[in-house]
């Protein structure tokens, strides 16, 4: 295991007011930000620029994925105030895209798939002109929750992947990667005009034939955005870096995958599934 970070992997610190002024917002509003609950490395910036990924259903994941810094165990209550609040801090933001996610719920019905069409609904009664992402787990596979938030229509329907299949066991040891594809092939079924995306941590052990074997399956399944990142391990107790990949091979994976077909590529060291997320968006547009 690396124990010191490279040079490209230093965050530039920022934010002041702005990020005050969106802590206030989701501290007034009884909000979950991904961004606070997973460390990301990129919270200063992009509290910075006024933007933020929501996590809803609570700050309590039911899984036990060994990369991830979100809390496991009991989880919240369901706030049935949620849908609005998240409204309301997307029109004071003033966002033109904003990206909801959630911890996964696997003890609720439909993994809380009703839960996100309301945040859809509401979000898009209160702010007609948003572009919607949903960045959703698995559901267990139940089609009848995927086709529940479907039918809200989110613009993008983003689930990860993660890693590589023959890392799931240590990685992901409750998700199914062939579960997640069909999940992928399925939104395509159901309304072929939402956006799909998907994403995927390097350095956690796996191997370059192994990454574009991911690659191509994402271009089986029909998905459209890829982003892809270096993993950071939270602490010692989650799942150790196995190398720090260097930039010049994320912009090689990222070659590989536009010319697999993807409509857009995000691949850096700092990239996460929600970084600049408008900016797929609008290069798919072009």
């Amino acid at each position: 295991m690396h124990e010191r970070k490279p040079e490209w992997l230093r965050v530039r610190v920022n934010g002041g007011s702005k990020r005050e002024e969106v802590e206030e917002i989701l501290k007034r509003l009884s909000l979950h930000t991904v961004c606070e609950q997973a460390s990301c490395p990129n919270i200063m910036e992009c509290f910075g620029r006024k933007t933020a990924t929501f996590m809803i259903l609570g700050k309590v994941c039911t899984r036990n994925c060994t990369f991830c810094d979100v809390r496991k165990g009991r989880p919240d209550m369901v706030d049935a105030d949620e849908p609005l609040h998240v409204a309301q801090a997307v029109r004071e933001l003033n966002l033109r895209h904003v990206v909801v996610t959630s911890v996964t719920r696997d003890d609720l019905a439909y993994g809380g798939a009703e839960h996100y069409a309301a945040v859809i609904g509401k979000v898009r009664e209160l702010n007609p002109e948003v572009v919607i992402e949903v960045l959703i787990p698995d559901f267990k596979g139940s089609y009848d929750a995927l086709s529940t938030v479907i039918d809200a229509r989110p613009d993008i329907l983003n689930h990860n992947v993660e890693t590589v299949p023959r890392l799931y066991p240590e990685v992901r040891p409750m998700a199914v990667y062939r579960r997640s594809l069909e999940l992928l092939q399925n939104v395509k079924k159901m309304c072929k005009d939402t956006y799909t995306k998907s994403g995927i941590m390097l350095g956690l052990g796996e191997n370059e034939q192994e990454v574009l074997g991911v690659f191509r399956d994402l271009r089986e399944a029909g998905c459209d955005f890829l982003t892809a990142g270096q993993y950071l391990a939270p602490s010692k107790s989650h799942h150790p870096v196995v190398e720090y990949v260097r930039p010049d091979v994320f912009e090689s994976y990222k070659a590989k995958a536009l010319d697999m077909g993807f409509k857009y590529v995000a691949s850096a060291p700092l990239v996460r599934s929600s970084y600049q997320a408008d900016k797929a968006m609008k290069m798919s547009e072009l």
